[in-house]
This record gives C-alpha cells, sequence and structure tokens, in this order.
C-alpha cells in the first residue's frame, strides 16, 4: 500500500511538472514598447544660430508573444516632418506586423523592419544619437509594407528576401511598382560578419527610371570593441535618370566599463556629376555613452560636417542625445 501510495505521489509530481513545463514554453506573454529620443544641441560658426533642446522621436507600442514561435506587433513612431517649414509633430504607424519563427526559418509580414540597412543600423548601436548612412542620406526606407523571408543555412551563413510597396512606411501605397530586396549575411569566424544586399525598386510610373541599390558591410564586434566599414551605391534616386549617389561609412567604438563607452564615425557622400552637390558632404562625429542604469542612456559627442559645394562652409556643433527605453 505504502508504495502504491508513493508512486502515485510520483506520477502526480511528473504530470504536474510536465503540465508546468508545457505552461513555461507555450505561455503566451507581451511587452510594452517605448523608446523616447531627446538631445540638446548647440552650434558653432556655420551652424551658431542652431541651438535648443529637441524631441527627436518617440516609439509607442507592444509586442505579443502567443507561442509556437508566433508573434505580433504594433508600433506608433512620432516625430517631426521632413518639410522644415512644418513644426508640427506627426504620428506614424512604424510597425504592424506577424512573425513566425520556426527552426531555422522566419517569415515577417504587414508594416515590416525593411532589410536593406537593419542590419549595419544594430552594428552601429547608437541609432539614437544618429541614423546609420543609409537611413540619414535617403538611400531607403527603415520599415515598409510587405514581406519579409530569413533563413539560416548554417552558423556562419544566412540569407533574406523581402518584397515591399517601396513608398515606406510614411506613404500609402501609390505607385503599382515593388520593392525587391536579397541580402546574405556571413559569418567566417565569431565575431567578425559580412553583408551584402541588392534591391529594386520599381517606379510603377511611366518616364520615371527604377531606383537600384546595392550595399556591403564588413565588420567586426569583440566585448571590449567593435569596428564597421559600408559601401552604399544608389541608381536613379527619386526615380530620377542618372541621379546616382554613392558613399561610405567607417565607425568604431570602445567599451570602457560597464557604463561607459566611446563610439566615432565618419560618413562621405557623393553625386554622379554632382547632380545633389548641396547635399554632398562628409561628415564625422566622436563621443562616448553613459548608460544611467537599465533605462536610461545619455551620450555627448561632437559633429562636424563639410558639405561640398563650393564657398559652403564647415558646420560644427555639439550634443547630449538622451535615450529612454523599456
Amino acid at each position: 500500500m505504502k508504495t502504491k501510495v508513493m508512486l502515485a505521489g510520483l506520477l502526480a509530481c511528473i504530470g504536474i511538472s510536465a503540465q508546468a513545463q508545457d505552461a513555461k514554453t507555450e505561455n503566451p506573454k507581451g511587452k510594452a514598447i517605448v523608446q523616447v529620443f531627446g538631445n540638446f544641441h548647440t552650434g558653432f560658426g556655420a551652424e551658431n544660430d542652431d541651438r535648443g533642446f529637441e524631441l527627436e522621436r518617440s516609439y509607442l507600442g507592444y509586442e505579443y508573444n502567443f507561442g509556437n514561435g508566433l508573434s505580433a506587433k504594433a508600433v506608433m513612431d512620432v516625430g517631426k516632418s521632413s518639410d522644415v517649414s512644418d513644426y508640427h509633430r506627426i504620428a506614424y504607424i512604424k510597425n504592424a506586423m506577424v512573425s513566425w519563427k520556426k527552426g531555422r526559418l522566419t517569415i515577417n509580414g504587414g508594416l515590416i523592419p525593411a532589410t536593406q540597412f537593419n542590419f549595419q543600423e544594430k552594428f552601429w548601436g547608437y541609432r539614437y544619437v544618429l541614423k546609420s548612412f543609409q537611413d540619414e542620406y535617403k538611400f531607403g526606407s527603415s520599415a515598409d509594407l510587405g514581406l519579409s523571408v530569413a533563413y539560416k543555412f548554417a552558423d556562419w551563413v544566412s540569407a533574406d528576401a523581402i518584397v515591399v510597396n517601396g513608398e515606406g512606411y510614411k506613404k500609402i501605397q501609390k505607385n503599382d511598382g515593388l520593392n525587391y530586396g536579397l541580402g546574405v549575411t556571413l559569418t567566417p569566424v565569431s565575431g567578425f560578419q559580412i553583408r551584402l544586399y541588392g534591391g529594386l525598386n520599381e517606379s510603377g510610373e511611366e518616364g520615371k527610371k527604377d531606383i537600384a541599390n546595392i550595399a556591403a558591410f564588413v565588420g567586426y564586434k569583440h566585448e571590449k570593441f567593435s569596428i564597421g566599414a559600408e559601401y552604399n551605391q544608389m541608381w536613379n534616386a527619386s526615380y530620377k535618370d542618372g541621379a546616382d549617389q554613392n558613399g561610405y561609412s567607417v565607425f568604431a567604438s570602445a567599451k570602457l566599463s560597464k557604463v561607459t563607452e566611446l563610439y566615432a564615425r565618419f560618413d562621405d557622400l557623393y553625386s554622379k556629376n554632382d547632380w545633389n552637390i548641396a547635399k554632398d558632404e562628409a561628415a564625422a562625429i566622436i563621443g562616448a555613452q553613459f548608460k544611467l542604469g537599465k533605462y536610461v542612456k545619455i551620450a555627448p559627442n561632437f559633429r562636424m560636417s563639410m558639405p561640398k559645394a563650393d564657398g559652403a562652409k564647415n558646420g560644427c556643433s555639439a550634443y547630449i542625445n538622451c535615450y529612454f527605453g523599456l
């Protein structure tokens, strides 16, 4: 009798343990998304009149994991208009997507992150301080409406494909053209990564040219430092024939302690036959980052812009960027 009671108790414990494990694996859960970018800046020389406090961007949303690899995310982007005469804040839907992960396969659908420069942005790691090169100089959009698929063939190689509207997340679908992209990421040795990407954005309008993009990135990330370099080429910017642009960005960071990092970056942008000379420039930034607890970062930095137009003066400015995020 005693043996039967012990056996029954053991089976009950096993059953409870199994149920708890299943609950742990399958139990749905969600989390809020709150990210706020702000700064105080002051210019020098040619930029002397540019100073003040700025709330650059706020991301507000929610992400929910349903279990079995299925999740959904919705994010609102509150920022400023690209129209310099518009001083009102504008809210956009940045992401409204469903994701499914199974083994080495990942599928995203809806208003999803674009894959054109997402990898470089994460490697750079200081998006709240300064956008990555392609985002800063409008080589593409960071999000769009469509579908993306990624597959990890082995620990050292993965590939991804994306098909989206091609008009970004701030505009509704206007033209019939689509934006296609293919990317390959290689990790030949631990910490060393290579990213290659090619894309074609159809104009969808007679008389306008398709936009083509290629990007190549190489970087090494260590627990104490990171260094990266990217080259980017775009043909027919804004669907205009011959409006070609290219440029490169090199950047590095070093971790001095658990709360302190140093970073530096240099960008150089060109346009074919100087068609965009008014905006062509070289730019540099150097600064530090301090983590104030789990949710707050402060990043003082010094910036210099060197326009390529004849007679244009170099601009210098000092920033204190701030980040709050859950």
